[in-house]
């Protein structure tokens, strides 16, 4: 049989050349990605009856044309009103910009009309009409909508995969293992894609859907698990050999005990160390949850391994704070240390690439100048990147390949719900950090409305009279005309006119990086009280003499992002506040406020977020190496993927997953990934 994979799109009838190019821009080249391509929804066409329907619904309906078609003219603009007998009711059906229709409405015809229900008036204002006496209606069916743009209409791309289901069907090719249809009841494959372009009914759409979901889900959960399988085979990765002696003395250095969360961390992170395979884990922990220390406890491990130890963060001011943290940890154990970032020119520069060179410093931190060509490590064993989401895939795995396949830890503050952490690193170990240090003080969180800004005035100059410091983060940086939300430059100057004895200092994305370090470093020092910024505060310093976040147009932020900017207070011995001034007209703004003042828990906030706004908004980058599906979501779906995930580990372990005809059709497709070409992922 030939395979539908290697068939040409214009080997469908009606596909041009030039419809092949348009094609091209959806990603369908194949008869695959044609019938893989399927409809974000479905216009329900079934007739109902009027007394179940309700006021402004989409409905639609059938009856006899019983008048004569009335047409009324405004300058260009025109509508044809016309009654139609539907059951016993008289209703009133407008077509608006049709005068056209007029010719086609004649008394006693039979019509099916579809719009929008006006309960009070007994009247449907008609997107689309059909007449009984011209044949095939699209009456009592449920019509695929398609993402569709340019020349490629609704209709044509209706009729072109109708045509390529009737042309090619036959070489859709079942790639599930009949125990797996068994075990979950699943439609098969050729009848599920058919059904899920041409629904008979909702049942049959649902359970088509079902049926598709789970073969994605699963095709990727296996694509992850033979990653894993096929790396731990490999035992070429670094096996560091710090005695637990060591690693206990070093932690009994520390000015404070481990909570709970970091010891389990710590626990989890040296296991992977000592062992010959590459670690692979991701930490995630709330803001102030100590993840730098336990950082600090693998580096440490790796330097008593003889090795040395990389620790990369987004930004040169975060790459300071990182580096006095540990010099203040490391230095009485002779640990060497330094730092490596744009700022480290000349002389300075060329004494650490030696000192790295030749092994001298056990420890480098520093922004992406790290990655640059030029600099080499003697012996690299562990690199530690810090809000590992801020940096691309690339710019990691080039710090990854400065090592004979050294171990890797990504950190990240932004907790990530167990869906996402299943997707977007399903190829890693996740380890989180759930508990928060003792002594930390809850962030109070209050939601205003834009009227009481004076109010919030007030309490800025309160806390600044005290001692403290405040945030303003603005959405946009210079006023637009599309976007009615606060801009920083504008509430900078409103800031400084508000507090003239004050220092206002602002921050924002298109300053340059030394202007950014000098905004920062002026705050920091306590010489500004109020810092106007945008959110590229977000990963930012610990200043723990801050102790108000004002969040102007707070609805305009996803909730994973306005509990980031929140943890830029509460960093010290003083009671913290957060201030959201908001306004929202949608319910889900409103639902953000309701819930940022409930709950400072990280890992529940996440989940409510991605709830709200869905997967592909969660990261907010394309970098984040979240798959993109046709079908599966990864709120809804949770369920099917952690069974498709149980599942795929099981196959990957069974010798027979091999060798057995039954799964080759699974095994093949992992061959089409190129899942046997020794690269690890990232």
């Amino acid at each position: 049989m030939i395979d539908y994979n290697s068939i040409p799109v214009t080997m469908v009838k009606g596909v041009s050349a030039a419809k092949q190019q348009e094609l091209h821009a959806f990603g369908i080249s194949t008869v695959a990605d044609l019938l893989l391509y399927f409809p974000y929804r479905y216009e329900d066409f079934h007739v109902r009856r009027l007394d179940e329907v309700k006021d402004g619904e989409k409905i639609t309906i059938e009856g006899r044309i019983v008048s004569t078609p009335v047409v009324q003219r405004f300058g260009k603009k025109s509508k044809v009103t016309v009654r139609i007998m539907v059951e016993e009711w008289l209703v009133s059906a407008t077509w608006f910009n049709r005068p056209y229709m007029r010719e086609q409405l004649t008394q006693g015809r039979d019509v099916v009309v579809t719009g929008k229900w006006d309960q009070r008036r007994l009247q449907i204002t008609v997107a689309t009409s059909e007449f009984a006496d011209r044949g095939a209606m699209r009456k009592d069916t449920l019509q695929p909508v398609y993402s569709v743009r340019g020349k490629i209409t609704q209709n044509w791309m209706r009729k072109t995969i109708a045509q390529a289901m009737l042309q090619f069907s036959e070489t859709i090719s079942e790639v599930l293992p009949a125990e797996l249809m068994r075990r979950y009841r699943l439609m098969p494959r050729k009848q599920a894609i058919a059904a899920l372009h041409n629904p008979q009914d909702a049942q049959a759409g649902k359970q088509a859907r079902r049926r598709m979901v789970y073969e994605e889900l699963l095709l990727f959960q296996l694509k992850l698990h033979a990653f894993r399988a096929l790396n731990r085979e490999r035992a070429d990765g670094v096996a560091h050999e710090a005695s637990n002696t060591q690693v206990k003395e070093f932690v009994r250095s520390l000015p404070f005990e481990l909570t709970d969360g970091q010891k389990g961390a710590v626990t989890d992170i040296l296991a992977d160390m000592r062992s010959p395979y590459c670690m692979n884990r991701l930490l995630q922990g709330d803001v102030g949850s100590g993840k730098t220390v336990v950082s600090a406890i693998a580096l440490y491990a790796s330097v008593c391994s003889g090795y040395q130890g990389a620790l990369m963060v987004p930004t040169e001011i975060l790459a300071e704070q990182h580096m006095r943290s540990l010099m203040k940890l490391f230095e009485p154990h002779g640990i060497q240390i330094a730092l490596l970032t744009g700022s480290v020119t000349g002389r300075k520069r060329k004494d650490v690439l030696a000192g790295l060179q030749m092994g001298a410093i056990d420890i480098l931190v520093g922004t992406h100048a790290l990655i640059q060509e030029d600099v080499f490590f003697k012996r690299l064993g562990l690199v530690v990147t810090d809000e590992q989401h801020r940096f691309g895939v690339n710019q990691r795995s080039i710090l990854r390949r400065k090592g004979m396949n050294p171990d890797v830890l990504l950190m990240t503050a932004t907790p990530i719900p167990r869906t996402l952490a299943i997707t977007a690193f399903g190829d890693m170990d996740v380890t989180s950090i759930k508990d928060r240090p003792a002594g930390r003080k809850p962030i109070k969180t209050y939601w205003v409305k834009h009227e009481m800004l004076e109010r919030v005035l007030g309490f800025i100059r309160r806390e600044v009279d005290q001692g403290r410091q405040a945030y303003m983060i603005c959405p946009l940086i210079e006023e637009s005309d599309k976007l009615d939300v606060q801009n920083a430059i504008d509430v900078h100057v409103q800031m400084q006119q508000a507090f003239p004895n004050l220092s206002v200092g602002l921050l924002h994305g298109r300053m340059s990086a030394a202007e950014k370090d000098e905004a920062m470093r002026a705050f920091s020092s306590g010489s500004t009280h109020l810092l106007v910024s945008t959110t590229v505060i977000e990963v930012g310093v610990d200043v723990p003499n801050s102790t108000l976040m004002i969040i102007m147009d707070a609805e305009r932020f996803g909730l994973s992002q306005l509990h980031q900017l929140r943890g830029r207070v509460g960093r010290g011995e003083h009671q913290s506040y957060c201030v959201l001034i908001a306004d929202p007209k949608s319910e889900v703004g409103k639902e953000r406020m309701r819930i940022m003042t409930e709950t400072e828990d990280g890992f529940e906030l996440s989940q409510r977020d991605l709830e709200l706004r869905g997967p592909g908004d969660f990261f907010g980058t394309k970098q984040s190496g979240l798959p993109e599906f046709k079908l599966a979501d990864m709120a809804s779906d949770f369920a099917v993927l952690e069974q498709a995930r149980e599942d795929a580990a099981e196959l990957i372990g069974m010798e027979n997953f091999w060798t057995t005809a039954e799964y080759r059709p699974l095994h093949d497709m992992l061959k089409q990934e190129q899942l046997f070409q020794g690269e690890l992922l990232d």
